[in-house]
């Protein structure tokens, strides 16, 4: 295992385009999957892997082409994370979490999202999730709360919080949409909060995903934000579900790098109890087989709809109900069955799978965690499905 690592040994300056991003993504898969231990044990990414990923164009991926940035579309994202989760799943989920300061900065006045990102490959973290109070005070809010799930916080640039607007102890209107919550982010600097190690869990250990807390910080009001009043137009910035387009690549990737480890075993191993080779064990064939169909079908269908959508939003086309929820339900399917996946190829390889050297073992504990975030819940069926029947979404995000 690689426990050190200088980058600029690799790449010598940061790709500024999509096709460069990309293709650096691809060559430091071997360097995150050689790094897979020591992040996991590390239980966050370690400086030599944050600047990695800097230096590949991670967290510059969203940054609109006005500020010099290569602002990938949906599409482009989601093989970005899909590429980076080949090599390390809790890497790909900070990658994920890291480049939305290119979507977040488009709901700000330009003035103070220049401000506040000043330069292209500034991580971001934090939970958008109103789960903060912010009382409206002269000139901003008085911000207490306590969130959790900070993917990335150890390493981040800008940290954001989801909070409650009240005014005079009450919650206050949206006065953009009417709603009788006033739902805004924060955007503000990690250092101003207290930040707790939290992050003992199964899977996505290396995420650093930890709580963070405040109390009475006075945050301005323009460096927050309304997810109904954008100020860049364009796909990205036409609602808050632009940050959970991508997310389908980590679990992607995670089974395509599952299935090539197994696939790679089958020339070298015997059935212990059967004694047959494993190249001609039907067994072994069929699962295979089986697995590469059914990731090969939740591919096309995370591509297809992101493609449908991206088009519909670029030319200005109303979404359809169906448009609008079946890139959820893509999504959705695709952490659900990449799951499946893994579960087969750790049975199929059997008892070695349940060994800390083996990365099926990794796998299988990485895929359980991200299978509890919101995503990957049933409710999301009942969700998309009540606007299928057509009732009315409950959901900012379809």
């Amino acid at each position: 295992m690689n426990t050190t690592l200088s980058t600029s040994e690799y790449l010598f300056e940061t790709p500024d385009t999509v096709e460069k991003i990309l293709s650096h993504a691809k060559k430091i898969i071997p360097i995150l999957r050689e790094n897979s231990e020591l992040i996991e044990n590390s239980r966050r990414l370690p400086q030599s892997i944050v600047d990695l990923l800097r230096n590949t164009g991670v967290f510059r991926a969203a940054m609109p082409k006005e500020w010099g940035g290569p602002e990938l579309n949906s599409m482009q994202q989601t093989e970005l994370i899909e590429t980076i989760a080949i090599g390390d799943t809790s890497a790909a989920w900070c990658s994920m979490i890291g480049m939305d300061s290119g979507v977040y900065s488009g709901f700000l006045p330009p003035d103070i999202a220049r401000e506040l990102y000043p330069r292209l490959d500034m991580a971001n973290s934090g939970w958008i999730h109103p789960q903060g109070r912010a009382e409206r005070v002269n000139g901003g809010f008085k911000v207490s709360g306590n969130w959790r799930f900070g993917s990335g916080i150890t390493h981040c640039d800008v940290l954001v919080a989801g909070v409650v607007v009240y005014q005079n102890g009450k919650p206050e209107i949206d006065p953009i949409t009417g709603a009788p919550e006033h739902w805004r982010v924060i955007v503000s600097k990690p250092s101003k909060f207290n930040i707790t190690d939290t992050w003992y869990t199964t899977g996505l250990a290396g995420s650093g995903s930890l709580d963070y807390s405040v109390s009475e910080l006075f945050i301005p009001e323009e460096h927050s934000f309304s997810f109904a009043k954008p100020y860049r137009s364009g796909p990205l910035h036409c609602s808050p579900d632009a940050i959970l387009r991508k997310m389908s690549g980590i679990p992607l990737g995670m089974a395509r790098a599952c299935l090539d480890y197994v696939r790679n075993m089958v020339p070298n191993r015997i059935d212990r109890e059967t004694k047959i080779p494993w190249q001609e064990d039907v067994r072994v064939q069929s699962a295979i087989a089986c697995a590469e169909m059914e990731l090969s079908a939740v591919r096309a269908a995370v591509y297809s709809t992101l493609e449908n959508q991206w088009q519909k939003l670029e030319t200005g086309n109303e979404l359809s109900i169906d448009d609008r929820v079946s890139t959820a339900l893509a999504r959705y399917n695709a952490f659900r069955t990449c799951r499946s996946i893994v579960q087969k190829m750790y049975d199929l390889v059997g008892g070695s799978s349940v060994y800390r050297k083996s990365p099926l073992d990794r796998w299988l504990r990485d895929v359980e965690t991200m299978c509890q975030h919101a995503v990957a819940q049933d409710s999301i069926l009942q969700l998309t499905g009540r606007v299928l029947v057509g009732g009315k979404s409950t959901s900012p995000f379809f």
